[in-house]
């Protein structure tokens, strides 16, 4: 069959690009041997415009339209590695975006929610993840500030954008035993929380490293 390359093309470039930014990503600190393989094994270009390619396996964050951004490698890394994602997991992802961290959770678990609050970067990005095969995203639009209390308990929540607090309706989301982990700070630099659901009413709150995310836009983020 002939004709112009696939623009889902994944080559054996693309590949060794992925195993050297694994390698890079190990030597910054990300230890978890599952999350590597899964940065190594999701193909981070095609989640770019074509024209912006020679980016993708750069580790630090890229335009995508509509004021957001594909978030840093290191980034996806390291909140996916304070997650803690195990198979079978029910996880909830906070802010779609480009799908790239989506796609890196389906390789840890088998069914991913995702919401997204941009209408224009759902309808994209739904489209993408339809092409790539990734039937196990369930993806939404709405306000992920507030979860999807008709799909919880979670076992792991992950937001990708930097929020005031912790909006109390994905703490009372989380599975006894699940972890949340979000940015939370002001609009310039947040720090990374993870919060571990102990008890119906019992929680542990634990802070790492600085960070810099979009907004996170609803009623439990910077607009209500």
């Amino acid at each position: 069959m002939t004709g112009s390359p696939s623009p889902l093309q994944d080559t054996y470039r693309h590949q060794g690009q992925r195993r050297a930014l694994a390698r890079e990503l190990r030597q910054r600190g990300i230890v978890d041997e599952r999350v590597l393989a899964a940065l190594a094994t999701v193909p981070r270009h095609l989640f770019f415009e074509p024209a912006f390619e020679a980016h993708a396996y750069q580790d630090k964050a890229f335009p995508i339209g509509e004021g957001q951004t594909i978030s840093q490698p290191y980034t996806v890394a390291y909140q996916t590695q304070l997650l803690g994602v195990q198979p079978g997991h029910r996880v909830l992802e906070v802010g779609t975006g480009s799908g790239y961290q989506c796609a890196v959770l389906l390789q840890l678990t088998l069914q991913v929610d995702s919401i997204e609050f941009n209408e224009v970067l759902f309808a994209r990005t739904r489209q993408l993840l339809a092409a790539l095969g990734a039937s196990g995203a369930a993806l939404h639009c709405g306000d992920g500030s507030v979860g999807l209390p008709a799909r919880a308990p979670f076992d792991g929540i992950l937001v990708t954008a930097g929020a005031p607090g912790l909006p109390p309706a994905l703490l009372r989301q989380l599975r006894v035993g699940g972890r949340l982990v979000i940015p939370v700070g002001d609009a310039h630099s947040q720090r990374m929380v993870r919060v571990t659901r102990e008890g119906p009413e019992s929680f542990v709150r634990e802070e790492f490293e600085t960070f810099r995310f979009v907004p996170l836009l609803g009623a439990g983020g910077w607009r209500g």
